[in-house]
């Protein structure tokens, strides 16, 4: 599979990666069985880049990939956790101990000396701006505790801020055919830096798969149920901050201009593959099946201008005035 470079650290990504917040935890119960043939097969297809987080599962998720790691030490695999998600959501928790301290636990978690790549975990806006933040994550990049870092942000005013910042690897973002505002805002920003753009919740958590109707029932631990409406952390992680009901009926349009050989969720991919400045897209899966599809986007032909042109208007009469005046 192509690999891309996040320019700041060298660091390279497979262009379709693995997601694994469901291999924790919020996306209904996966066994430990079953997580580690989700890995095996998304390894097996090419994916050299996995995200991550301490919250995932209370760490389950870390400790799965760091089990995975340990069968195959033949594979190169760069893997990105996050932090922050463990304290109270204000800006005097994101000092330099409690970095160690997270830190400290995602390094056992992964069995590892050094994390690839570390990531401030939807932090409150606040944090983007502070000095002394940024002096902290230099700190444990001197002290060789973490080999590079980046911050996963709501907003594109967030990301803005923080591709300013010189050090700053990565963004990670929510970008998919229903939430194009960064391609306009944050991309060509991010390009000029040479900061690496991860592009989160790709298939507007599962909308753009175009297998649900407006019937469809999540479990009671799946985030698309308890946290539709924003209830448990921000609403924009569940169906992009779509209402449900209006994403459902737009998925279905979505759809219908797949060509022959993409399935809708592999030409909601190949449509973030083909933006410029995107360095790799963290789709989830639940199955091996899905693993393989997903990885599979990458290897398609490009997607024409026709159907790009006909995705942007769908956004545009659709989607665009029920998202982008909040992220």
């Amino acid at each position: 599979m192509e690999e891309r470079t996040f320019g700041r650290s060298g660091q390279h990504a497979s262009v379709v990666g693995l997601g694994t917040w469901q291999l924790g935890a919020d996306w209904g119960h996966v066994d430990d069985r079953q997580a580690l043939t989700v890995l095996e097969t998304a390894a097996e297809a090419g994916v050299t880049f996995l995200d991550t987080a301490d919250v995932y599962g209370d760490g389950r998720s870390e400790e799965t990939i760091g089990t995975f790691q340990r069968s195959r030490p033949d594979l190169h695999v760069l893997v990105a956790t996050k932090m922050g998600r463990r304290a109270d959501q204000i800006p005097q928790n994101y000092v330099l101990d409690n970095f160690r301290a997270w830190n400290d636990r995602s390094r056992r978690n992964l069995g590892v000396d050094v994390l690839d790549l570390v990531q401030l975990h939807c932090p409150p806006t606040p944090v983007y701006s502070r000095d002394e933040v940024f002096d902290a994550l230099d700190t444990l990049v001197a002290e060789e505790r973490i080999a590079a870092y980046g911050v996963s942000v709501e907003t594109c005013a967030e990301a803005l801020t923080a591709i300013a910042r010189p050090n700053v690897a990565s963004v990670q973002i929510i970008l998919n055919p229903f939430r194009m505002k960064p391609l306009r805002e944050v991309l060509p920003a991010a390009r000029r830096a040479g900061v690496g753009i991860i592009a989160r919740v790709p298939l507007a958590s599962g909308l753009l798969s175009g297998r649900y109707t407006e019937d469809t029932v999540f479990a009671a631990d799946d985030h698309r149920t308890f946290n539709r409406h924003g209830e448990a952390f921000d609403q924009g992680e569940t169906f992009s901050g779509v209402d449900y009901a209006t994403g459902v009926e737009a998925a279905a349009e979505f759809a219908a201009l797949a060509p022959g050989g993409y399935s809708p969720a592999q030409l909601a991919l190949r449509w973030i593959v083909q933006q410029p400045g995107v360095t790799t897209v963290i789709p989830g899966a639940r199955s091996p099946e899905q693993a393989r599809a997903n990885a599979d986007a990458a290897r398609l032909p490009e997607l024409s201008g026709r159907t790009l042109a006909a995705i942007a208007d769908l956004y545009d009469r659709r989607i665009r005035h029920r998202v982008e005046s909040r992220w």
